[in-house]
């Protein structure tokens, strides 16, 4: 039965409130509560993501992408299907499986082309909220619908449980010293996947742990040029993150500059090694907090996407 079917409607439209960052491994929960409802939300000192956070369905219309990926929102979001024939959908109760029609485009073709390769389906993580914005917890960026994250683990050759989506962790694919893969989880499908997903033209980038990066550089090939699109990353050991270039014609998304060009297998990847980035020293005084992003930071229709119907 698909999953869609198992979830009450209430159920469909409620947040988690979860502590934390909220990271492939986090659990879920089979009892999401509504957040509360905001003293004063027109408050233009209210953080941004408390805001975006609340809202539990996407805006009706045509699909617009407006900002960049770490400081924006889209209308017109569509949700992943809890089921596909080659993809389920990961911790249901985060309510983070919408983005742009052209994100749910890819990600079903993507799913669908990944047994060609040897993997039989994604576990699909973290995409953005109904209609994008900074997120109550975890990642900076996902806020324009255009960006996904896709366990490591395979897909099994059954349907999930609810409960099963919400618990179960995804699988650590790194060594415990950090420098490099672990050679018991690790296999030939995961390169296979990670570059099919790299070659394909909308991929703008994919992030990865280091060690994961040093693997790939490792059993690549001759066949090399998809590596400059894969850039290591702190965490990313349990997943990758695909990041899609701007909609060709959106005029209100802004694209990052491309990567850097060659394939990112010399010394600029040794810096990911260096005791400094493994072992970094405590800071004699812990750093000041950033101030939450305000709805100011984000562009004006962001407003009007907020309170659209």
């Amino acid at each position: 039965m698909p999953l869609t079917a198992r979830l009450p409607a209430a159920l469909a439209l409620t947040l988690a409130i979860l502590a934390g960052p909220a990271q492939a491994q986090d659990k879920g929960t089979l009892d999401p509560k509504p957040l509360p409802p905001l003293a004063n939300p027109n408050d233009p000192s209210t953080p941004a993501k408390a805001l975006f956070g609340r809202v539990t369905v996407p805006s009706s219309g045509a699909s617009h992408i407006y900002g960049s990926y770490a400081k924006g929102c889209f209308a017109g979001g569509e949700g992943l299907p809890f089921d596909g024939p080659t993809w389920q959908v990961m911790r249901p109760s985060r309510n983070r499986r919408w983005g742009t029609p052209y994100l749910i485009n890819f990600l079903e073709r993507l799913a669908n082309t990944a047994p060609q390769v040897g993997w039989p389906g994604l576990l699909v993580g973290d995409m953005a909220q109904p209609r994008g914005g900074p997120m109550l917890t975890g990642h900076a960026s996902h806020q324009i619908g255009i960006d996904a994250d896709v366990w490591l683990t395979p897909m099994p050759g059954r349907t999930l449980t609810r409960a099963e989506r919400e618990q179960i962790s995804a699988t650590d694919m790194v060594r415990g010293d950090r420098l490099d893969i672990d050679p018991d989880v690790w296999t030939s499908a995961h390169l296979s996947l990670i570059r099919l997903t790299a070659k394909q033209p909308e991929v703008a980038r994919i992030f990865v742990n280091a060690a994961i990066k040093k693997a790939l550089c490792r059993s690549a090939g001759g066949d090399r040029g998809w590596l400059t699109k894969v850039r290591p990353m702190y965490g990313h050991n349990y997943h990758y993150h695909i990041r899609l270039a701007c909609p060709r014609g959106s005029q209100t998304c802004e694209d990052q500059a491309p990567p850097p060009g060659g394939d990112g297998c010399g010394s600029e990847l040794d810096y990911w090694f260096s005791n400094a980035v493994l072992h970094p020293p405590k800071p004699k005084h812990p750093p000041r907090p950033k101030p939450p992003m305000t709805m100011a930071a984000l562009p004006a229709a962001c407003q009007a996407v907020l309170h659209a119907r």
